[in-house]
């Protein structure tokens, strides 16, 4: 379920005629992150909310909620049914024990960080057909011992 904020930012985003790309370039923030903050899974400071909402000529009340802190992982305990959504989920099922493994190999016990994390998705142009490229970025995270 989209929260009313979101669904609020998004139209005033669409009647501004921009991308996330578009906020990119004029707030100084990478626009999956700036997306994260539409949708309520990340906070903006004062100054970033300020530039989000002047940018897409939003109303300044939405300010101040983009600065409180969201409540994380707003995706049903279900499998997604959206397509784009769902192949993310099974790209975890089928690489997810694969990709678990090489990176035990490579760092040891652990895990990589959703906290210190970046993601940056881009486009590659193939004359068999554009491809989506995700680059996923977070630090490591070793398990403590005691």
């Amino acid at each position: 379920m989209i929260p009313v904020i979101t669904e609020k930012l998004l139209a005033a985003k669409k009647a501004a005629g921009l991308t996330f790309a578009d906020l990119e370039a004029k707030i100084g923030c990478d626009e999956v992150w700036i997306a994260s903050v539409f949708y309520r899974q990340a906070s903006a400071s004062v100054e970033e909310a300020t530039k989000i909402v002047e940018a897409i000529g939003a109303d300044a009340s939405l300010i101040e909620p983009l600065t409180e802190c969201p409540v994380k992982g707003g995706l049903d305990p279900v499998i997604p049914t959206d397509p784009l959504i769902y192949r993310f989920y099974e790209i975890m099922q089928v690489y997810g024990m694969p990709i678990k493994t090489v990176v035990h190999e490579k760092f040891g016990d652990g895990i990589m960080s959703a906290i210190d994390f970046t993601i940056d998705v881009e486009k590659e142009e193939d004359p068999k057909g554009d491809r989506v490229k995700v680059i996923m970025n977070g630090k490591f995270l070793p398990y403590k011992k005691w």
